[in-house]
């Protein structure tokens, strides 16, 4: 007796379902080879990056006679120390005005007081206003106090940050009130609450806060130009400005200074991302 089999037709696939798809690979990659251009024209001496726009071929994102001399005259001048400098005001930048913003989060979101809506919406508003337009009048007030040329100058800005505030404070409201009783009934205090309950829970949170001050301070360009005037005291988006000669430009000097300073907060930004998107989704439950 003989026993049929039974074959499932084979699904078809349709174009028409898997174009999403291709639009957002297509999209990604015309995104993609202006960065691939950049890196590889900082890897070519300063006289070939333009020499290949005529023609567009593989060899204009993929360089064939790459070269580290660059990066290397780049960091024997003054583009390492100003690098350095940004460094050290974005790390300062998060310490500092993450003790604040949590500390300025925790007294908004758990003591009731008059005005504090008031407060609130100060900081709100703090955060919608460009920073770029009080920044000619700050940095006069700045002059005044000496403070010009200085880290503390150029740090100051950037610690009070109403974003930061924001996000820690709607992460706070998410904390249950009932730890908070049962701490103060073990004789715990407000600070010992803040430290010993909040922050621990508030890890996702403080990491976002803790990169919207890095790429505040990071990205800043007009307030160092106002206050670092002085070689010493330049941060890195002011050494790239510099690298643009009057009558010469060396593209590759200013393509590899251009690739160090988005490598290192891309670095930064892809290691804790998840932590952002963890804080955004929990900033939405109260």
């Amino acid at each position: 007796m003989a026993i049929e089999t039974h074959r499932s037709p084979r699904r078809r696939i349709s174009p028409a379902r898997h174009a999403p798809l291709i639009a957002a690979v297509v999209i990604g990659l015309l995104f993609t080879l202006p960065l691939l251009w950049v890196l590889a024209g900082s890897l070519r001496p300063g006289d070939q990056v333009l020499a290949g726009l005529e023609t567009l071929s593989w060899r204009s994102v993929v360089p064939t006679d790459a070269t580290l001399d660059n990066y290397l005259t780049l960091f024997q001048g003054d583009f390492g120390r100003a690098v350095l400098n940004s460094v050290v005001v974005a790390a300062v930048t998060v310490c500092v005005g993450l003790l604040l913003s949590a500390t300025a989060a925790f007294g908004l979101a758990v003591f009731d007081f008059r005005g504090r809506g008031a407060v609130f919406a100060v900081i709100l508003l703090s955060f919608m206003i460009p920073f770029d337009a009080i920044a000619i009048p700050l940095a006069s007030t700045f002059r005044a106090w000496d403070l010009q040329n200085t880290y503390a100058g150029l740090i100051l800005p950037g610690i009070g940050n109403g974003l930061a505030i924001f996000l820690l404070r709607q992460f706070f409201l998410a904390v249950p009130r009932e730890l908070v009783e049962a701490a103060r009934l073990d004789g715990l205090g407000w600070w010992g609450i803040f430290r010993r309950i909040y922050l621990p829970l508030s890890r996702p949170a403080l990491i976002a806060a803790g990169l919207t001050l890095f790429t505040f301070q990071w990205q800043s360009y007009m307030w160092p130009l106002l206050i670092g005037t002085e070689p010493a005291k330049q941060l890195g988006p002011i050494a790239l400005g510099t690298l643009q000669g009057q009558m010469v430009v060396d593209y590759g000097q200013v393509f590899a200074a251009a690739v160090v300073l988005t490598v290192i907060p891309l670095v930064v930004l892809l290691r804790l991302q998840r932590y952002f998107t963890q804080s955004i989704a929990g900033s939405g439950l109260k």
